[in-house]
C-alpha cells in the first residue's frame, strides 16, 4: 500500500496548497534513527557543536524572507509574529552555542583520594555525558521556536544529542526547508545529514517514541497526545524520559485593592495577553479571579471594549477552530456562566475572541463547572468573580499544575503590606513562573528562565526554554581511581579544555 501523502494546508481556506511528503514507514523511522544514532561521535567535539550551532542560526537568517512565507502560508500567524519568532530562534541557537563553548553544563567535579575521610573517599571525577537520540515533537503554534530547529533541538544538539524531529502535520513544508537548513549547515562542519531527521505522520510519531535507539524525547502539545507519548515512553522494554509540555490553564488573581487602583489597566493588559496569537500562545491566561464589586465591574467594562474591538482570527488548522468552537458553546452553556463577549466562529475559517464569567462559588466545587479549569485552546478566557479572599483561595487549591500563575497587586502589597508575600507563596506550588503586574504571554529566552511547571504543564521538572534545557538530554557519570591518562579530558588534573569545575570543594572558573 503506498505512503499516506503528506499535504501543505492553507488554513485561511482550509484548502490543500501541495504535497511536500509522505508519511515515514516503519523502515523509514528505523532508517531516520539509526542514522543519527551514527552521528553522534561527530558531535563529541565541542567546538565544532558549538560551530555547527551558529552555522544554522546563520543559514536560517539568510533563508528568513523564503522561511516566513512558507511559515505565514501553513499558519496564517503574520509576518510580524513570525519574523519576531525566526529571530527568537536563531538567537536560542547561538545562546546554546555560547553554552557549548563555556562548558559550565558540563558540571565538572574533581575529589581526589582523602584518606583521613570517614568513610575514606576515593579518587571519584564527575561529568554528566549526553544520553544519546532525542525525539523531539514539534508544535503548532510555533512553527519555529518549538519545531524543528526550536528549543528542543538546540538544547538536544548543544548537549550532544543527536535528533530526530516529528513534524508538526499543520506547518510540513516549513518543516522540510528548516531540516535543509540544519543539514547544511552540518555538512559545512563535517558532520552527518542524519545528526537532524525528519518524519511526517502519526504512526511515524508512535514508531519513533518505540525505537530502542531512541533515548530520550522533547513534546509540545495536547494533554491528551502527549499523555499518550509519555505512557508508552515507561511501556517501553527500557523506560526513557519523556520531557513533554501538554497543557496550562494560566490563572491570574487580581486583589481587590489591585482592581481598585488601576481596574481599567488591568482589564487592557488582559484583553491583549488573552488575544496575542489569535489566543495560541500556551501561557495565554486562561483563568482570571477578579473581585466582585464596583472595582472589579470596571475591569470587566474595560476587558469588554477591548475584547469587543478585537478583530476575528484564523487559527492553526480547522480541527482547533471546530474545537474552539464547540468548546466555548459547551462552556457558555453552563447555568450562571455569562458572555459579555462571546467567542466563537467569526466566519467560516475564523474566530471571534471572546471571554465568560462565572461566580467564584460554582468553581470551589466539583461538578458541571470543572469544564471551566480545562484549558481551551483559542482567544477565550473566564473570569471567575470572588466575594472575599477565600473564595479565590478555594478556586486556586482545585487547579492542576500550571506553566505560570500570574497575581496582579496594589502599591501597597507590592510593597509589603497585606497579602502579597502570601499569595505569591500560594501560588508557587500551581506553576514554575509566578509573575507579579505583568501578563504570562512572552517567554523570555534568558538563563534565569523556566518553562515548565507540575503536571499536566510538564511531565518533568525541566524547563524547554532557557538555557538550563540542555541539562534534559544529559546524565552524570563518575570515574573511580581511573588512571589519568584514560580519562575524557574534561576530567584531568591540568585542565586542558579550561572549564568550570569543581576542584576538592573549591569553585574554579
Amino acid at each position: 500500500m503506498a505512503a499516506a501523502p503528506v499535504w501543505s494546508v492553507d488554513p485561511r481556506t482550509g484548502k490543500q496548497r501541495e504535497q511536500v511528503a509522505v508519511e515515514a514507514t516503519v523502515e523509514e523511522v528505523d532508517t531516520a534513527v539509526r542514522a543519527a544514532h551514527a552521528a553522534r561521535a561527530s558531535l563529541a567535539d565541542r567546538a565544532v557543536r558549538s560551530a555547527f550551532l551558529r552555522s544554522a542560526a546563520a543559514g536560517l537568517d539568510a533563508a528568513k524572507d523564503q522561511l516566513v512565507e512558507a511559515a505565514d502560508a501553513e499558519t496564517a500567524l503574520g509576518p510580524v509574529r513570525l519574523t519576531g519568532e525566526l529571530a527568537r530562534t536563531t538567537y536560542q541557537l547561538r545562546a546554546f552555542a555560547d553554552l557549548v563553548d563555556e562548558g559550565a553544563f558540563l558540571d565538572v567535579i574533581i575529589n581526589h583520594p582523602d584518606a583521613t575521610a570517614t568513610p575514606p573517599i576515593p579518587d571519584l571525577r564527575r561529568y554528566k555525558v549526553p544520553l544519546g537520540v532525542v525525539a523531539v515533537y514539534a508544535a503548532s503554534n510555533f512553527p519555529f521556536a518549538f519545531s524543528v530547529a526550536g528549543g528542543d533541538t538546540a538544547s538536544a544538539l548543544g548537549a550532544g544529542c543527536p535528533v530526530v524531529v516529528k513534524a508538526h502535520p499543520d506547518h510540513p513544508a516549513l518543516s522540510e526547508l528548516v531540516a535543509k537548513v540544519l543539514r547544511r549547515a552540518a555538512a559545512e562542519h563535517g558532520i552527518p545529514a542524519g545528526v537532524v531527521g525528519l518524519v511526517h505522520g502519526f504512526e511515524a510519531g508512535i514508531e519513533l517514541i518505540r525505537h530502542p535507539q531512541v533515548a530520550a524525547a522533547g513534546f509540545t502539545g495536547s494533554v491528551r497526545g502527549g499523555r499518550a507519548l509519555f505512557d508508552a515512553a515507561a511501556a517501553r522494554p527500557v523506560p526513557i524520559p519523556f520531557h513533554g509540555e501538554l497543557g496550562s490553564l494560566n490563572p491570574v488573581l487580581v486583589t481587590e485593592a489591585a482592581a481598585a487602583e488601576r481596574a481599567e489597566a488591568i482589564g487592557t493588559g488582559l484583553a491583549g495577553s488573552m488575544t496575542l496569537g489569535v489566543g495560541q500562545f500556551c501561557v495565554k491566561p486562561g483563568l482570571v479571579l477578579a473581585p466582585a464589586g464596583a472595582a472589579g465591574d470596571r475591569m470587566v467594562k474595560t476587558l469588554t471594549d477591548a475584547v469587543s474591538n478585537t478583530e476575528a482570527g484564523v487559527l492553526l488548522d480547522h480541527r482547533m477552530r471546530d474545537n474552539f468552537v464547540a468548546g466555548v458553546a459547551e462552556r457558555a452553556a453552563l447555568d450562571g456562566v455569562e458572555s459579555p463577549v462571546t467567542p466563537g466562529a467569526g466566519g467560516e475559517h475564523t474566530v471571534s475572541a471572546g471571554f465568560l464569567t462565572v461566580s467564584a462559588g460554582r468553581l470551589a466545587e466539583e461538578g458541571a463547572y470543572d469544564l471551566l479549569l480545562e484549558e481551551c485552546f483559542g482567544p477565550v478566557t473566564v473570569v471567575a468573580r470572588y466575594a472575599d479572599e477565600g473564595e479565590a483561595t478555594a478556586v486556586l487549591s482545585r487547579l492542576p499544575g500550571n506553566l505560570t500563575a500570574t497575581v496582579h497587586l496594589s502599591a501597597e502589597e507590592s510593597a509589603g503590606e497585606g497579602r502579597g508575600a502570601e499569595i505569591l507563596a500560594e501560588l508557587t506550588p500551581l506553576a514554575g513562573r509566578v509573575l507579579v503586574d505583568s501578563w504570562p504571554t512572552g517567554v523570555a529566552v534568558a538563563p534565569a528562565q523556566h518553562h515548565g511547571g507540575p503536571y499536566p504543564a510538564t511531565t518533568s521538572t525541566s524547563t524547554s526554554v532557557g538555557g538550563t534545557a540542555v541539562e534534559r538530554w544529559l546524565r552524570p557519570v563518575v570515574y573511580q581511581n581511573a588512571p589519568e591518562a584514560l580519562l575524557p579530558k574534561e576530567l584531568r588534573d591540568d585542565n586542558p579544555l579550561g572549564l568550570p569545575r569543581r576542584f576538592d570543594g573549591l569553585l574554579e572558573r
